[in-house]
């Protein structure tokens, strides 16, 4: 299994967080990655943070998710530039290409899907958008969750609407195309078709609101932000407690019932909290109720009592803890320079794959601007070492 994704090749023009992303997981499954970037301009994420290594373009917002690929610049807006990328195509043997530009510069990069299914008729055709492939509006993460709903959805009931603590749109999306290519390698080894796939970040964060569509849509219901307090079932809420917060979570009658068996909560154990309907008519003073009682207990107490009775209960993890959580340091990665030494940690994958496994969680070091140029001109194309530096000479590469 560990070798089913390492033949196939991946060319991205990309930037910012929505294809890189993506890319990274697909990195994750063995493929080899080339993120392909204009050789002035590049990913503005590369600035972003703070510049660790003493060196432009690597600052650490970028290191985080493009570990395990490698890099190229190449002007598209230039006709010799777009000669060799379409022979890129074909000498790399490119499997899915995947750009994040607005649609109205497709055809004038020479990335439509058209030009590149001539080049390589069987290509997995990836294109991302803010909202579709016949709008060319810009977007960027906070927008689309202004404008999808999410941050409607976000925050206190008496309060303004906020932004999600994770960029959902970007990543949301990239899992959403990572779904889609999946399906489309499936397609490909049964039919030997490539596909054209077009990913619309809006419609991939609308699709999250399950519920409240449905809620609003069909019922009448206004569906809004609630903000710890669950809108169907209690108690399921953030309770403050001597040293820090649990957030509790009851999801029925019989763990309401187990509850308040326990000795600390047995004042709650009346008729009208019997049924889940009863909690939710008096949420706020039961909440207040519970409160009461957790406040005078550690969290670590309480969660040993509802473990012990099997009801959810979690600890309110700060990011450090999350890090030092046994569940997660086992699939944390990692990866190291081999110019500065800096081992630097990523966040874990969905899923450990087969490749992450074999390679001890290691993935190469996120590529420096243009590193790889040299190496895949050279390997691709056959370029000698002084037609590169021609070509960058001429700002083509």
């Amino acid at each position: 299994m560990m070798d089913l994704f390492k033949h196939l090749t991946v060319l991205s023009l990309e930037q910012a967080t929505v294809l890189p992303y993506l890319t990274f997981r697909l990195a994750q499954d063995g493929m080899r990655v080339i993120r392909l970037e204009h050789p002035v301009y590049g990913d503005p994420n590369r600035w972003v943070g703070e510049n660790v290594l003493g060196e432009e373009r690597m600052n650490t917002y970028y290191l985080c998710i493009n570990a395990g690929k490698e890099a190229l610049t190449l002007n598209l807006a230039d006709p010799e530039g777009r000669a060799i990328f379409h022979s890129l195509i074909e000498k790399l043997n490119v499997d899915i290409f995947a750009t994040n530009q607005l649609p109205k510069n497709y055809a004038k990069l020479g990335i439509d899907y058209e030009t590149l299914k001539s080049i390589k008729k069987d290509i997995i055709w990836v294109g991302v958008t803010g909202f579709g492939p016949d709008s060319n509006e810009a977007a960027y993460d906070p927008i689309l969750q202004a404008r999808s709903g999410l941050m409607e959805m976000t925050g206190e009931a008496d309060g303004a609407p906020q932004v999600l603590g994770i960029p959902l749109p970007d990543m949301g999306t990239s899992e959403h195309a990572y779904g889609r290519i999946m399906k489309a390698l499936f397609v490909r080894e049964k039919t030997g078709q490539g596909s054209l796939i077009e990913l619309s970040m809006f419609e991939s964060s609308v699709s999250w609101l399950t519920v409240p569509i449905t809620m609003t849509d069909t019922f009448g219901k206004k569906a809004t932000r609630r903000g710890n307090t669950h809108e169907f079932f209690a108690p399921v809420s953030v309770y403050k407690t001597k040293n820090g917060y649990v957030y509790l979570a009851v999801g029925n009658d019989r763990q309401w019932k187990s509850m308040v068996s326990q000795e600390i909560f047995k004042p709650l154990d009346r008729p009208e909290y019997e049924k889940n309907t009863g909690r939710i008519k008096d949420v706020a003073r039961l909440n207040q109720e519970i409160e009461a009682v957790t406040r005078k207990e550690t969290s670590e107490t309480l969660i040993d009592l509802f473990k012990a009775i099997t009801v959810p209960i979690s600890k309110i993890q700060t990011l450090k803890e999350v890090c030092e959580d046994p569940l997660v340091q086992r699939r944390l990665l990692y990866t190291t320079d081999p110019v500065t030494g800096l081992r630097v940690t990523l966040a874990p994958p969905p899923y450990l794959t087969d490749f992450m496994r074999q390679n001890d969680r290691q993935l190469s070091f996120p590529p420096r601007f243009g590193e790889h140029n040299a190496r895949i001109l050279s390997e691709a194309l056959e370029y000698p070492e002084h037609a590169v530096e021609g070509l960058k000479s001429r700002g083509i590469v």
